[in-house]
């Protein structure tokens, strides 16, 4: 009876072929790891459970933006907008709780993601059907939501809002050891990879950012695509405005401002591609661990001066956007060698 040879171990040659294929997720898990283990051990609190949750409290509105410029990015485009969205969305829906001109209560809430809704449809349409770039469409949707944020507020915090956002957006309201706030960014990120990754219009969404011209050659309206991602993106921003309320328990017309750097720099981080049709959600979900471990864990750090710690947070974040860069070039030359 013929005995079955030993199974070979795979060569290195072999894993090196394997990891280079996959560096658009290797390279942000590796400085996530790096990350995690660094302030492990220079710090006595970053592991705890009440800092890990507080973590999650920080970058759960951040989550809920992400994924909606994600899908902007993958059709290589871009939404300046958001910060001003999000923003103008908390305002209207502590305005209407408040009702001083308009008694919505509650209700006010679905309208404020209403008008966030519209937001998007005017950038989709400009830029889709209308043909202004989304650069300058959504500079302009930027300046108008704020404005009006201004506006409605009359230019002071509005301290009022609703108890459900209140709720949502405790650090101590938990669900098995976990904020509220971060089970609803949760659901947003999972519909968001539920989409891109098992529907028609999350293929479009690709196709459209790889190659625009053949995906309309191949029967995909792209301006639709285009316009609805940026529906997508205006309503996230919506919602990531209502968490913030909650979560600070007011309405300020001028905060929110570092939303949009924020989010797309997270965004990035994961490995999305800001030229399209390259990334998703999950790059997203490495990307927004990856500055929310760095901006916890540089405050955890005693030595370094409050003033000099965002500058060291933006060097390094370039550095790992330099490590990402470094790594999706590896990945498309092994694509191109097989």
């Amino acid at each position: 009876m013929a005995t079955q040879a030993p199974a070979q171990p795979a060569s290195s040659g072999g894993a090196i072929s394997w990891a280079s294929r996959n560096a658009r997720l290797l390279a942000p898990l590796l400085t996530l790891l790096v990350m995690v283990i660094f302030f492990s051990l220079t710090t006595d609190v970053f592991l705890t459970v009440p800092n890990l949750q507080n973590v999650v409290t920080q970058i759960a509105p951040i989550a809920v933006a992400a994924t909606g410029i994600t899908f902007v990015l993958l059709c290589a485009e871009i939404d300046l907008s958001i910060a001003s969205v999000s923003t103008l969305t908390g305002v209207l829906a502590a305005w209407f709780f408040v009702g001083d001109t308009v008694a919505l209560g509650n209700w006010g809430i679905p309208a404020a993601l209403i008008v966030a809704a519209l937001c998007g449809l005017i950038n989709g349409f400009l830029s889709a059907y209308i043909g202004i770039p989304s650069f300058m469409a959504t500079l302009a949707m930027l300046t108008i939501a704020r404005g009006m944020s201004v506006y409605v507020s009359g230019g002071k915090p509005i301290f009022e809002v609703p108890p459900f956002l209140k709720a949502i957006g405790s650090v101590g309201n938990q669900v098995f050891g976990i904020p509220v706030i971060g089970l609803v960014a949760l659901g947003v990120l999972l519909i968001g990879e539920f989409v891109l990754s098992y529907t028609k219009f999350g293929r479009y969404v690709y196709m459209t950012g790889a190659n625009r011209e053949a995906a309309e050659m191949s029967g995909v309206n792209t301006r639709q695509i285009v316009m609805m991602s940026l529906v997508i993106s205006a309503l996230t921003a919506g919602l990531t405005g209502l968490l913030f309320i909650g979560r600070l328990s007011s309405a300020n017309p001028s905060a929110g401002e570092d939303i949009l750097i924020s989010t797309i720099a997270a965004v990035v981080l994961g490995g999305t591609s800001l030229f399209g049709g390259e990334g998703g959600i999950r790059n997203t979900i490495l990307g927004l661990l990856i500055f929310g471990v760095l901006s916890n864990g540089l405050n955890l750090l005693p030595n370094i001066p409050i003033t000099f710690k965002q500058a060291l947070q933006g060097i390094v974040l370039l550095a790992a956007l330099l490590l990402n860069v470094f790594a999706l070039r590896l990945e498309r030359v092994n694509t191109k060698r097989e």
